[in-house]
């Protein structure tokens, strides 16, 4: 039997790519942003796609679509959005008062109703410190325990499952069938893999392309334009070098007097792992998302590269809503990791 998986806050696709590499089929994908479902519906076309906030989704027509799938084993994923509860957001009443908080508890309620066979959640190690006069998260776990769900949740460095980045994560995985565990780490110490993925790893190998250039063959392969102020910054860092490096008439001032700061402008280095893509990975002046050697930021594709994505996995719309995508997309490879580790549970149980 196929796992089949109802994939919740989709965005583009990032997990359900996964799952599908593990070997699992996407039956259902929800998001609310019409980029993310053009993205989605292009790689996805068979899957049944909506449009929609989850808060207006109808639970009942959800539990007809889930007992569709009988008798195969149903995975839902969750993976709300996140800014909420970011360390970038620290406008803490309007963090409490964000009117995405209460998604978790819709999708946990989502959950009670429709009892799939696994949950998985991935989401920023800050969701289960929130204030406890909201406490989505640990609301969260009680739902599920009284739900008879075996829990286990941890905060994660991403690169531990072969993701090239320095990106730590919450993971949460759900049982209706007995004890589960987050899969063991695939990278690094103590692993049989004991290096962690690179940038050069992932990217490397694409073709050179200017700032604000498209390449003409490789999808997505397109980098955003930089004035020649910036130009002029990014000859003069070197590679996993940043704004600390210019020379003074480039700096500007609120650099000067600022001890922070320091990935801003900054370049990525080869053979190490990227620092955590953002919203904004493909802006030079947003992070340390400088390619280590091209005078430009990296491009959509090496950015999805970066996220794992195969190199024929397709984005739509502009070059802001595409960096959005991949910033907020869950690792393909961790969702093939944990769709592997998921199959195998449900075999022993």
């Amino acid at each position: 039997m196929k796992i089949k998986v109802f994939d919740f806050f989709s965005g583009c696709g990032g997990a359900s790519c996964g799952f599908r590499d593990a070997g699992m089929e996407i039956v259902f994908g929800l998001d609310w942003d019409p980029d993310s479902q053009k993205t989605f519906q292009l790689n996805f076309p068979s899957t049944h796609f909506e449009l929609a906030d989850i808060r207006r989704v109808s639970i009942r027509d959800l539990r007809s679509l889930v007992a569709e799938q009988q008798p195969n084993p149903v995975l839902f994923c969750g993976c709300a959005p996140c800014q909420p509860f970011t360390k970038q957001n620290t406008r803490r009443p309007e963090r409490e008062e964000d009117a995405r908080v209460p998604l978790l508890s819709r999708f946990a309620r989502i959950v009670t109703e429709c009892e799939p066979d696994i949950v998985f959640v991935e989401n920023v190690p800050g969701l289960q410190k929130l204030d406890r006069r909201t406490q989505p998260f640990g609301g969260f776990l009680q739902r599920l325990g009284a739900a008879g769900y075996h829990v286990a949740y941890e905060p994660v460095s991403l690169m531990k499952y072969g993701v090239p980045q320095s990106r730590c994560r919450l993971l949460l995985l759900a049982s209706r069938h007995g004890p589960i565990e987050l899969p063991p780490k695939t990278n690094g110490p103590g692993t049989e893999n004991p290096q962690y993925e690179t940038v050069r790893n992932w990217i490397g190998d694409l073709p050179p392309i200017a700032a604000g250039e498209e390449h003409a063959t490789v999808p997505n392969h397109r980098a955003a334009a930089l004035s020649e102020r910036n130009l002029e910054r990014i000859r003069a860092t070197p590679e996993d070098g940043d704004h600390r490096d210019w020379p003074e008439p480039l700096r500007l001032d609120c650099h000067r007097n600022t001890p922070g700061y320091s990935d801003v402008y900054g370049r990525m280095a080869w053979d190490r792992p990227a620092s955590g893509l953002t919203t904004r990975c493909i802006s030079y002046s947003n992070g340390r998302f400088g390619h280590p050697d091209q005078d430009r930021a990296i491009s959509v594709r090496e950015a999805a590269c970066l996220q794992t994505f195969p190199r024929d996995f397709r984005f739509e719309g502009n070059l802001g809503s595409m960096a959005r995508q991949i910033g907020n997309a869950v690792p393909v490879r961790l969702a093939t990791i944990i769709g592997q580790h998921v199959i195998e549970h449900l075999k022993d149980t």
